[in-house]
């Protein structure tokens, strides 16, 4: 037997260290070669590692949250020398040679010791076959398939509180405990003093960061204006009115538009900031961030060059990055790189709120929820349909005078929205 050291590989993108996110294996499970072992945290997704050795875990890096250097050793496994060394030393029609070595285990009395994994026989094909297939639609860990297959359990049986259903090893063990005891996982509740600790690990670890980043370095300045969106949801559902329900239009890509309009006035509202270097980047082109809650925490997705797209190609825009950033498949690039951020709660926008700047741009605009009131108009009573917008902005860059005036602009773009549209 020998020892294998499997490193922590380079995950991209200049990365020198990342953090442990979860482990689907422990020490004493044995594992085959391309079993995912667990998942490491970069800046933008969980990234799965797999095995590149057959073996027993002997030894593992860190817990959840702990931070691994890139080249340095993540788990090692205690492998057959012999069996490590074939592919490297022998051809592949030469490797079956080492095949009869497990023989001798099929002939030994039942009150033998229990063999492992590795080194049972291999069932009949139309076994496997039906095994995986009834498993098929069963997400969990290869550890817990092996304990599941020891101990005789149906997985289909053991409720996962993990994302997707994902069965945990908390999971199983609590299944484990149910069965030996005989009470039902159902039992009624009964009163908890109990506390879970629950880690700051991964995604949400990055976003507590870079949210105690920009509230303590950027000095944030609100401003919330209230606006009159009447006439621009009638447009809104005219425009809606022929269109399919996956194509129709929300807010945000009329807001968009006015946001464009406005940062040609504006200009110095469209700038990140350099700290490194001590500078302010203007941009001509407005990349617009739009703050998304997904399952995994708060993204932001780019639209990239909004300034160029029409209501359309807007909104079709930003129906894609939002939806690829909540299924994880939103591209590293399409994740970095806004100018300016929008970000709003939908139904559950309120009255106002106080959004946190996306670092290192200088300003965001936070939308509220639009809700029917009395208001005076045109010197009468009327109800209309009002709206706030909340915005924050970096009071070392954007002067009061010029966060407000932009607003301003913006409310009477979207108040007249036919001006949206105006060339100039």
């Amino acid at each position: 037997m020998s020892e294998y050291i499997f490193k922590l590989p380079d995950l991209g993108e200049g990365t020198v260290e990342s953090e442990i996110g979860e482990w689907f294996i422990k020490v004493g499970d044995n594992v085959s070669e391309e079993d995912v072992v667990g998942t490491m945290m970069t800046d933008k997704a969980a990234v799965e590692l797999s095995s590149p050795v057959s073996g027993k875990v002997i030894k593992l890096a860190g817990e959840p949250g702990d931070m691994i250097a890139v080249g340095a050793a993540l788990v090692v496994f205690e492998t057959d020398a012999a069996a490590a060394a074939a592919p490297a030393s022998q051809p592949a029609a030469e490797q079956p040679a080492a095949a009869p070595a497990s023989q001798p285990a099929a002939e030994q009395p039942a009150a033998a010791p229990a063999r492992t994994a590795d080194d049972a026989p291999a069932e009949p094909a139309s076994t496997s076959h039906a095994a995986d297939a009834a498993h098929a639609r069963i997400v969990t860990s290869p550890a817990i398939r092996r304990r599941a297959k020891e101990a005789g359990i149906d997985l289909s049986l053991v409720p996962g509180s993990g994302q997707g259903g994902r069965i945990l090893r908390k999971d199983f063990d609590l299944y484990l405990k149910a069965r030996a005891t005989g009470v039902p996982l159902t039992a009624a509740a009964t009163p908890s003093t109990a506390v879970r600790e629950i880690k700051i690990i991964g995604l949400r670890r990055i976003i507590a960061e870079r949210m105690q980043a920009a509230k303590r370095e950027i000095p944030h300045f609100a401003y919330v204006e209230e606006i009159d969106i009447t006439e621009l949801e009638a447009l809104r559902k005219h425009l809606n009115g022929k269109r399919e329900a996956a194509s129709r239009l929300t807010l945000l890509p009329f807001l968009g538009i006015a946001l464009v309009r406005a940062l040609r006035e504006f200009p110095q509202c469209n700038v990140t900031h350099d700290k490194d270097r001590n500078l302010l980047l203007q941009h001509d082109a407005v990349h617009l961030g739009i703050a998304t809650q997904t399952p995994d925490g708060l993204k932001v997705p780019v639209v990239r060059h909004a300034e160029v797209r029409s209501l359309d190609d807007l909104a079709e825009e930003i129906r894609r990055v939002t939806e690829a950033a909540r299924n994880n498949t939103a591209k590293k690039e399409e994740l970095k790189g806004s100018t300016i951020t929008i970000t709003s709660l939908g139904k559950l926008g309120g009255i106002a709120s106080t959004p946190v700047i996306n670092s290192p741009e200088v300003g965001i605009i936070g939308v509220n929820r639009a809700v029917e009131r009395p208001v005076v108009h045109n010197g009468q009573v009327a109800v209309r349909l009002m709206m706030n917008l909340s915005s924050s902005f970096d009071h070392r860059f954007v002067d009061g005078y010029d966060a407000a005036a932009m607003i301003q602009c913006i409310k009477e773009l979207l108040e007249h929205p036919a001006t949206l549209f105006m060339p100039g």
